[in-house]
């Protein structure tokens, strides 16, 4: 009796047991890993620590510069100056000089913030406004490229992502390029 219940359990038990092949698929296994790198934190750097000598925010204007030592909080320009030139450090200084014309003929309506981070005469009538926009624009380029040899990418880049910022800073009353045209801040 009890080899047949012990021959009853193993037929029983071999029965509940399933059968698994293992093969290799047809197709290779994919995986899909998701990182994101953030190639444009230094420009974004840049862009305040020259945004800030534009604006004359101490704070801005070493943002990218090691402040451990007693110096650092009275020099407000050496970042720009040690890191892109004289050259970009004079554009962002001659960009704080006209300032104010520049809010001014914003809030008019006579200029806008175009999508590539340069201004745009948009009404005729002021007889300065482009000469003043000429100067803005150059003086932009000269930035855009400094940033953009620094940091090893695209004037094209550096472009956007200045506009963004500058569009951002504007005044309300501004005029704004955007994708679907031009709209008041």
């Amino acid at each position: 009796m009890r080899i047949t219940l012990i021959l009853l359990a193993v037929s029983i038990l071999s029965l509940g047991c399933a059968r698994v092949k293992v093969e290799a698929p047809d197709k290779p296994i994919k995986v899909d890993i998701s990182m994101r790198l953030d190639i444009y934190q230094h420009i974004e750097k840049d862009i305040d620590a020259i945004e800030g000598i534009v604006s004359g925010s101490k704070e801005k204007a070493t943002a990218g510069k090691d402040n451990q030592s007693f110096l650092g909080g009275f020099i407000t320009s050496a970042y720009a100056q040690d890191v892109f030139g004289s050259e970009v450090e004079a554009a962002a200084y001659r960009r704080r000089d006209r300032r104010d014309a520049l809010v001014a003929l914003e809030a008019k309506g006579v200029i806008g913030e175009n999508k590539s981070g340069l201004l745009t005469v948009k009404q005729a009538g002021d007889p300065t406004a482009a000469e003043i926009v000429n100067a803005e624009n150059s003086d932009r380029m000269i930035i855009y490229q400094g940033v953009a040899r620094k940091n090893g990418s695209s004037v094209e880049d550096v472009e956007k992502l200045y506009a963004k910022r500058l569009q951002a800073d504007a005044p309300a009353g501004t005029l704004i390029e955007t994708d679907d045209g031009w709209v008041i801040k």
